[in-house]
This record gives C-alpha cells, sequence and structure tokens, in this order.
C-alpha cells in the first residue's frame, strides 16, 4: 500500500489549455455540465459532516480475496473478467487486453500530506503483482480515482492512459510520457488494440484544490469499453443526468456495468448517484449485469459503510436486475456470475424512504411536482434525449 504525499498538481496551460477550449463542454474558463449542479449549502454541509453518521466504517477487518500474479496468468475463456480491488479501481480483463480503471493504492486520499480520508479495507493485491496492464482508465482528477503515487509507480509499465480533456497534464507532471497519454472530450472514442474506447458524459465536478482554484479545470466522464464480443460501462463519478439513455442507444447494450453507489448524500445528490438511482441509470444504458463499485472502501459520507449494498440489493429485487457483487479481489465472469453472497456484516443502514437521493434538474413526474423516492425504486425517473454537439 502506497502512502507518499498526494500533491494537486498543475493545471492545463498552453497548447493543451487551446485545445481544451474548442471543447462545447467548456465556457468560460472551466468545464461544466449539461445538467447544472446545485452545490451543497456549505454551513448544513459542515454541521452534517460534524454530527458523522452511524458505523460510517466497519469495527472489524473487511473481508477480502487475497491476489497474486498467478491467478491473472492466464486470460478468462469467456473473454471477459472483472477484478474489483475495492472503492472504483478495477482490472478489466477483456478479450486478450487488460485494463485498469481509476488506480488507487494509497493508504490515504487526502488533498495534504497529514489531512486525508484513511482506507478501511485492505489491497486484495499489491500493485508489484499486477499483471501487465494495456491501458489506464482515469475517470477523473479526485483524490480517490486519480491518485499521485499509484500513477508514478505505474507511469514506466503501462503503455497508455486513456483520460478526459486536461487530466495529462497531472499525468505529465507525475513521469508519464505525452505521447502515453490520450486525453478525450465526452463521445470521443479511441483505439488500443482491437478495443474501442469511448468517453461518455457525466454529471460531476473536478479539482483537487483544497480552496478550489482548479474546480472543473478538467474535465470528467465514464467509458464504454467494445471488443467484437464483449462490452463494458463505467460510470465514473456522476449524479443522474438525461445522457444515460443516449449511452444506452449509441452504445449498448452492455454485458456489465459498473457504476458507483457510494458516498451519496441530498447535499450533494447532483454529483453522486445513490444506489436507486444507480440502478434507474443501469436501465437505461441497458447495462446487462449490475456490478456496483465506489463503495467499500473509504468514509466519504455520512451513511453506514454496508448502506449502499443494502439499498442496492432492495431496489434490484424488486425491479428483477442481475447483480454481482464481489467482495474486494474477487473475480465475476458477466457469462456466468456467481450467486450474491453476502460477505459484508449486518449494521446499521437507512431505506430510500428514510433518506432519499434524488437529483436536481429533473422533470418531475409526480403530481406535486417532486420525484417521489418510490418512483425512483420503480424505476421511473423520467429523462429526455440530450442534444449532441
Amino acid at each position: 500500500m502506497l502512502s507518499t504525499c498526494n500533491t494537486v498538481g498543475p493545471v492545463p496551460d498552453g497548447t493543451r489549455l487551446e485545445k481544451i477550449k474548442q471543447s462545447p463542454n467548456y465556457r468560460g474558463d472551466q468545464f461544466v455540465n449539461r445538467i447544472p449542479v446545485v452545490d451543497p449549502p456549505l454551513f448544513k454541509t459542515l454541521v452534517e459532516w460534524f454530527k458523522g453518521g452511524e458505523q460510517t466504517t466497519p469495527n472489524e477487518p473487511v473481508s477480502i480475496l487475497k491476489r497474486t500474479t498467478e491467478d491473472f496468468s492466464e486470460f478468462p475463456a469467456s473473454g471477459l473478467r472483472i477484478t474489483w480491488m475495492g472503492h472504483s479501481t478495477t482490472l478489466v480483463e477483456i478479450d486478450g487486453y487488460r485494463l485498469l480503471l481509476d488506480p488507487v493504492w494509497s493508504s490515504k486520499v487526502p488533498p495534504y500530506p497529514l489531512v486525508g480520508v484513511k482506507r478501511f479495507s485492505e489491497l486484495p493485491l499489491a500493485l508489484e503483482e499486477l499483471p501487465p496492464i494495456d491501458g489506464v482508465l482515469v475517470s477523473h482528477d479526485h483524490f480517490d480515482h486519480l491518485d499521485r503515487a499509484t500513477i508514478e509507480k505505474l507511469a514506466g509499465k503501462v503503455p497508455r492512459f486513456i483520460v478526459p480533456l486536461g487530466v495529462g497534464a497531472r499525468l505529465e507532471k507525475w513521469g508519464v510520457s505525452e505521447d502515453q497519454i490520450v486525453e478525450m472530450d465526452w463521445w470521443q472514442q479511441t483505439r488500443l488494440g482491437d478495443l474501442t474506447i469511448t468517453a461518455t458524459p457525466a454529471r460531476h465536478f473536478s479539482g483537487r484544490s483544497a480552496i478550489m482554484s482548479d474546480r472543473n479545470k478538467t474535465l470528467w466522464s465514464g467509458f464504454a469499453i467494445r471488443s467484437s464480443d464483449h462490452n463494458v460501462y463505467y460510470s465514473g463519478d456522476t449524479g443522474m443526468f438525461d445522457g444515460f439513455t443516449d449511452i444506452g442507444e449509441k452504445l449498448g447494450p452492455f454485458d456489465v456495468s459498473l457504476i458507483e453507489v457510494g458516498a451519496y448524500n441530498q447535499l450533494w445528490a447532483d454529483v453522486h448517484l445513490g444506489p436507486e438511482q444507480a440502478l434507474q441509470a443501469f436501465q437505461q444504458v441497458r447495462g446487462g449485469l449490475f456490478m456496483p463499485v465506489h463503495w467499500s472502501t473509504f468514509d466519504l459520507a455520512m451513511h453506514s459503510w454496508t448502506e449502499p449494498v443494502e439499498r442496492v440489493m432492495a431496489a434490484a429485487e424488486l425491479r428483477g436486475i442481475p447483480l454481482a457483487i464481489p467482495k474486494p479481489g474477487e473475480s465475476i465472469e458477466p457469462s456466468s456470475p456467481p450467486e450474491v453472497a453476502k460477505w459484508w456484516p449486518d449494521g446499521p443502514w437507512k431505506t430510500v424512504e428514510q433518506q432519499p437521493v434524488i437529483s436536481s434538474g429533473l422533470k418531475a413526474q409526480a403530481s406535486n411536482g417532486v420525484t417521489q423516492p418510490e418512483q425512483i425504486v420503480a424505476g421511473n425517473l423520467p429523462h429526455k434525449t440530450i442534444t449532441h454537439n
């Protein structure tokens, strides 16, 4: 587990900035969402953080499956295998290629070395034990997705780094060669051997500075990864928005969808989905098999650490959505997913009725003009098709 200092890194400038200014998603001096994000009220948010939540970290060590390089010496017979390392860090093996999503191996995700959120789930595989990786995909520049120490370790070992616009400035500072970096706007594609990788829209924000001086200077995205035989979707971090149906129509259906389900709260519901909206997004992208990510590793919200997966299971059962919930280090093959076995302990958690998470800017469907939690559970969030530039 790495523990070196995570620095902010530079913002885009020069020719990189001039390219960014050509993006239809860049206005003024920053990237923008297609549906504006309502910032959480600062005072109320600070009060809630000070109050804290119940059992936001485990009382006992989290169950993991320890892995070694030898476990990945051969590609899966099915052609597609997903190994979850914890939070959003995931190894995707797809038809002879290995991709690493949002790799974070540090013991803490801070803005500064002495301040930050410690990892509470042990890593199942040492960074040095990784098999050969063909490409690293980074969804955005937040510390729990883009980790300087990890990137520096991978810089000389991975031939391709695929990131949203502007994020390449961080990577170059940390030792990745310019010719190894591919930066993409939403809907742009790149080839990696026989794979086609598309940057998909998301509703989030970016920035690493504690004083927000670099807020939204780089783009955020999800990814669609397609081979001749398989198709994988990764949401990145996102709130609910009107682009998921478009993703499904343009790039789906998918064999498996890795969608963020944790670190949510109604105070910042525009930038994280929450479990029920995650399942709604899954349905709209035509997701195949649902695999929750972005939980069970860092304490980033006030809900209990097991609440995201408990709510996912409840809502998925209601909708008949197939799930795969591996423990950290466990691999699943979407063609033959194992039955869900509860590897996390029982603990306190709040239902969607007790603690709804509903993103703003969505067309209301209820008679009183407010989208209700039960509509989210039932999968009836309305949407509209976005206009592409």
